[in-house]
């Protein structure tokens, strides 16, 4: 999706005015920085919480979820006649993962777990070293997510660079049939974000919202603080799940930044977001 999550573009005068081709500066060192933040935490807590949701690997919806209740969603390891599978529920819906989801191989033998060894922190189970990973980096994207947040609203970043126009919104249709096209601004247009990329940028802004206040739902000192939370998300489980897919969006989003990041020049991008400078791509002839 462009350039980043928390990217911010300088639009002074001289920048909107200079040559396509022509370099200007349009990361300032905050967002830089608070970037690379971002992307750290998120590694480390997506990994981290696989390796928690290993210890439970069903999830529910409602106040409740132990072993005797019905879960929408589960991952583990069945016997059959072919012998041990993985097996992956989704509501009635039942499908064979076997060797990557539920029954996958550890240290050169296969062993159940949801998810694999090469996706969790650490990569073998362990509960009580999962939780002090996460919290760690869950905080840590906390505060810097609040200082990204005040610095943006401060300098009008979100209002004038992300939160998009109802002119923007006309513009829906024609920027998706753009990207299906895979044809990238380029010029003038390459020096602001199409209404895709401010969308795409409130709504994972949303998400790490979403995600650390269900997270705080999910912790029983913090219900006794805010117990109306629970209230809001309908139970612990439920925070839970929404916890759950919330990350799994995230991880969408990230999947599709990373190939509009190659698509769209991989060298100009990263550069622009370790130096601040990036090159306005030419008009096409």
């Amino acid at each position: 999706m462009g350039a980043g999550m928390s990217a911010a573009t300088d639009t002074s005068s001289a920048e909107r005015n200079a040559a396509a081709g022509e370099s200007f500066y349009r990361h300032r060192a905050p967002v830089r920085l608070t970037h690379w933040i971002n992307a750290l935490c998120i590694m480390f807590l997506l990994g981290s919480g696989l390796n928690i949701f290993n210890a439970h690997p069903s999830l529910y919806w409602g106040k409740y979820g132990a072993d005797a209740d019905t879960p929408f969603l589960s991952i583990g390891a069945m016997d059959t006649p072919q012998g041990t599978r993985g097996v992956t529920a989704v509501g009635p819906w039942h499908f064979d993962t076997t060797g990557l989801l539920g029954w996958s191989k550890y240290d050169g033998a296969y062993t159940a777990r949801a998810w694999p060894s090469w996706v969790t922190i650490p990569s073998f189970q362990d509960l009580a070293d999962a939780r002090h990973w996460h919290f760690l980096f869950a905080w840590l994207l906390a505060i810097n997510g609040l200082a990204y947040l005040i610095w943006s609203l401060w300098t009008r970043h979100i209002q004038k660079d992300i939160w998009p126009t109802l002119a923007d919104i006309r513009t829906i249709p024609q920027s998706i049939v753009d990207h299906v096209k895979l044809k990238h601004p380029t010029g003038e247009a390459a020096r602001r974000y199409n209404v895709l990329q401010r969308l795409a940028y409130l709504g994972i802004i949303a998400l790490i919202t979403l995600m650390v206040l269900t997270g705080l739902t999910m912790s029983p000192g913090f219900d006794a603080i805010c117990p109306w939370l629970l209230d809001v998300f309908g139970g612990r489980q439920s925070a839970r799940s929404i916890h759950f897919i919330s990350a799994s969006l995230i991880v969408l989003f990230i999947i599709v930044h990373l190939v509009e990041v190659v698509l769209a020049g991989p060298i100009n991008e990263v550069r622009s977001m370790l130096t601040g400078r990036y090159v306005v791509p030419r008009d096409h002839a």
